[in-house]
């Protein structure tokens, strides 16, 4: 026992001198003042011992409440705004905490030392012209010591001690022990920053190349987005990740949501101005919020934030355009997103959205392939079987002459007709095949119908399945395809906003100088007194046309929905 005092002294010199300059003159001063230099040097040392940002900061605020003997202890750091993000109490037991309430936000003395950080003393905390009092269910607290902690010449946060143990006031001694802490607690925070920044760049790389590697074997832009919304979920540790699209220049919509309470995000159509998603496209920059269910940016759609608190919104952008946002958000009460998470979000977001456009870039080469498919087959169309109909035709008409019989004069006409139908069919999906092929791809119904259902598909989560039949694109009037189209998209819109289906049947098909289209899914149904101005202008486009319009919910659930027009005579 008696060489074990000098052996520590000896140990204590040593780290000393390992010290930055300016610590190492804070504990020369502390001991002079008579201070316990190796109670401080070891609490100095305890928190530059951990990489983790929040057990170092919990450690700063249970070493300064040791080294002042303090009742309580907290440490507060500034957010945007001049407002806590966070406040870290040592001494008030979870019961007490849930009886406060909601963590203070930096008013009162707290925000004192925010406007000016320099220590602040005081033998009686109720008398300071800025104290608000203690809200109730708050323990009793008199004295007070806070000092500010910096990092790099930057307020990071301020340390707050209350109620001096055995009833006295917090002296000098005190606040230089502190502030010295205060300085190696920013130390350690930098620190400790720089360690989660190379951790969190290391992750973002990692994800980077995974998406990367996925889009070499073909995976198809839903699966580059699902990717990428799983990836920042994991890396960032949310309960929810929402990604969204631009759906027109005034409204983005939810292509993907996974977490907690995914479905009331999935499918929404939300303006620009009144969504969190749409003031992140809006502005192209990234947005913290807090609190995002009571956020005051977000004053559109459907009540959806319930139970949510931290959140974060980053802009996809590739060169001069904004593909999309990524959103992700925490449970309320858990730790807000902090600038080492977030820094590397921004790029990793513009990576993904140079993914998408790989992938796009991938689904435009598959299509000119398949045009140039379209055009061999309706070559060969053209050319083999067309022809080999019509002399096919031309023989039966020639035969016709040597038959006597009248029945079998008759199935020989029926037949000629049959051919010269089946003739106009293929010339009709000839037209349409030629029509991507040629860039007149406007021009064609069919053609136009299938990019109307694939686009829908972004917004319901599926694709619908199709179905055509008849002489589309040769029968139809171009202003009724342009009706048909507005009628069709306007029934998947219902779909993607109101209808939360998980499936749908499209059809369209012409016979006997009728257009009918339908649709149909497993929706919820039509609500009894829900708005239905949309409908109304469908029906108003039918009878323009001479036509009608009819919506059912069949017993098993669901809507369908036909539309039918007559055709102008041939």
């Amino acid at each position: 026992m008696g060489d074990e005092r000098p052996c520590r002294a000896e140990s204590a010199g040593l780290q000393l001198g390992a010290l930055p300059d300016d610590l190492h003159e804070r504990l020369q001063a502390a001991e002079r003042t008579g201070g316990p230099p190796h109670l401080l040097l070891e609490a100095v040392m305890s928190v530059g011992r951990g990489l983790e940002l929040p057990h170092v900061l919990r450690r700063i605020v249970e070493a300064a409440v040791v080294l002042v003997d303090a009742e309580y202890g907290a440490l507060g750091v500034i957010g945007d705004g001049s407002q806590l993000s966070q406040f870290l109490t040592v001494g008030i037991c979870d019961e007490e905490a849930e009886a406060i309430g909601h963590l203070p936000a930096g008013h009162g003395i707290l925000g004192e030392l925010i406007r000016r950080p320099a220590p602040l003393r005081l033998t009686e905390l109720g008398e300071h012209p800025s104290s608000y009092g203690l809200p109730p269910h708050h323990p009793p607290m008199h004295s007070f010591l806070g000092v500010p902690i910096r990092v790099r010449d930057k307020v990071f946060g301020n340390l707050y001690l209350t109620e001096k143990r055995g009833g006295g006031e917090f002296d000098a001694e005190d606040e230089l022990v502190l502030s010295t802490l205060a300085v190696a607690a920013g130390a350690a925070i930098e620190h400790a920053r720089l360690y989660e920044e190379t951790r969190y760049r290391q992750r973002w790389l990692e994800a980077n190349g995974e998406i990367v590697a996925g889009l070499l074997p073909g995976a198809g832009r839903p699966d580059v987005l699902e990717m990428i919304v799983d990836h920042a979920v994991r890396i960032l540790s949310a309960d929810l990740g929402v990604l969204a699209l631009p759906f027109d220049d005034d409204n983005v919509s939810v292509a993907l949501a996974v977490g907690v309470d995914a479905e009331a995000h999935r499918g929404l159509v939300l303006p620009c101005y009144g969504s969190f998603v749409g003031a992140a496209l809006t502005n192209r920059s990234p947005l913290i919020s807090l609190d995002v269910e009571r956020d005051p940016r977000i004053t559109a759609g459907p009540p959806r934030w319930m139970g949510l608190g931290p959140a974060v919104a980053v802009p996809m952008i590739t060169g001069d355009r904004v593909r999309g946002v990524l959103l992700l958000a925490r449970l309320h009460g858990r730790d807000p997103f902090t600038e080492p998470e977030t820094a590397p979000l921004l790029t990793f977001a513009g990576q993904g959205a140079l993914a998408m456009e790989m992938a796009d870039q991938r689904q435009d080469a598959e299509q000119l392939a398949l045009l140039k498919d379209h055009e061999r087959i309706a070559r060969d169309l053209h050319d083999l079987a067309i022809q080999r109909l019509f002399a096919t035709g031309m023989t039966l008409q020639s035969a016709l002459r040597f038959v006597d019989h009248p029945e079998a004069s008759e199935r020989l006409f029926r037949a000629v007709d049959d051919l010269d139908e089946t003739i106009k069919i293929i010339r009709s999906t000839i037209f349409g095949l030629r029509a991507h092929h040629s860039g007149r791809a406007a021009q064609g119904l069919r053609s136009r119908t299938v990019s109307a259902v694939e686009q829908a598909a972004r917004l319901l989560g599926f694709t619908p399945s199709l179905r055509m039949e008849g002489l589309i694109d040769t029968d139809v009037p171009p202003e009724t395809a342009d009706h048909v189209l507005a009628v069709l998209g306007e029934a998947l819109c219902n779909m993607a906003r109101h209808a939360h289906a998980s499936a749908a049947d499209v059809s369209l098909i012409v016979r006997d100088r009728t257009l009918m289209l339908t649709a149909m899914d497993n929706s919820v149904g039509i609500s009894q007194g829900g708005r239905r101005s949309g409908l109304n202008n469908l029906a108003k486009r039918a009878a323009s046309l001479g036509g009608e319009m009819t919506v059912e919910t069949p017993a098993e659930g669901g809507t369908f929905l036909v539309w039918r027009v007559p055709l102008p005579p041939e």
